[in-house]
């Protein structure tokens, strides 16, 4: 277990799915979360589930005045922010030249320019608290480029981009910056592409399946703890080896005999 003793985080889009399971691992770890989202819902529910060192708010990551709000929030309940984890975002699947154009700039801006206002309104709680960790969730196609994600694809490359940016203008302040780039992963947002947990149901990736939420948040608390004091600008690939390349079994045809 990581151990986040006494460090508040801010989790966005963690009413489920991964923003959920890496709530769940900051307050096993002994920090508190205030996780934010636009189900109510189900945040509530969840929240409610981690007890007293969890609060849940309603939160539109594209609105720089719900931002301050929900920061403020944040301190207002536990004193202070040590991590802020940019997870909300939409996944979206079709080919570049069917994706609309007012569709392309809503997944951009929920998926990047939210991520953006994040770290600028955190920026100045961060600086006062002596420091902090910035995670942001990107994804394996912010690493590759993977067909049918246009937008979605798109906006990940970005944040990816920006948390470099981040780590190198903010290290001087304390504050580290890295991202975080899961593959397939089995979640409430990729459970209607069919995919099932359990070895063998991912051929894609030389680890022959899909990953679990929990692990992605494995990820996300080691970078929120000081146990990787020395890291920033680093992109952590949870998925599977999907981006490190083609299996044996894909290069021969499903012949995996050496």
């Amino acid at each position: 277990m990581v151990d986040l003793s006494g460090k508040v985080v801010v989790i966005t889009g963690g009413a489920r799915g991964l923003g959920a399971a890496a709530a769940r691992t900051v307050v096993d770890g002994g920090g508190k979360v205030l996780i934010t989202d636009v189900l109510e819902e189900e945040g509530t529910a969840t929240a409610a589930g981690l007890g007293e060192s969890a609060r849940f708010l309603k939160h539109d990551v594209t609105s720089e005045t719900e931002w301050q709000a929900a920061l403020d929030h944040a301190v207002a309940e536990f004193g202070r922010i040590d991590g802020l984890v940019n997870n909300a975002g939409i996944a979206t699947g079709q080919f570049l030249e069917h994706e609309s154009i007012e569709h392309f700039r809503r997944v951009v801006e929920i998926n990047l320019v939210g991520v953006f206002i994040g770290i600028k309104t955190a920026i100045p709680l961060l600086r006062a608290g002596g420091g902090g960790s910035i995670v942001n969730i990107s994804s394996a196609a912010g690493l590759t480029g993977l067909a049918l994600t246009a937008g979605y694809g798109a906006s990940k490359w970005g944040v990816r981009g920006l948390s470099k940016i981040g780590a190198v203008e903010l290290a001087e302040a304390k504050i580290r910056v890295n991202s975080v780039h899961p593959g397939m992963t089995l979640t409430p947002m990729t459970a209607p592409v069919g995919i099932q947990a359990g070895e063998g149901n991912y051929p894609g990736a030389p680890m022959g399946r899909v990953g679990v939420p929990e692990e992605i948040a494995a990820a996300v608390a080691f970078l929120l703890s000081d146990a990787s004091g020395y890291m920033t600008g680093a992109e952590l690939a949870v998925d599977g080896g999907w981006t490190a390349g083609l299996t044996v079994r894909h290069l021969t045809g499903g012949e995996t005999a050496r």
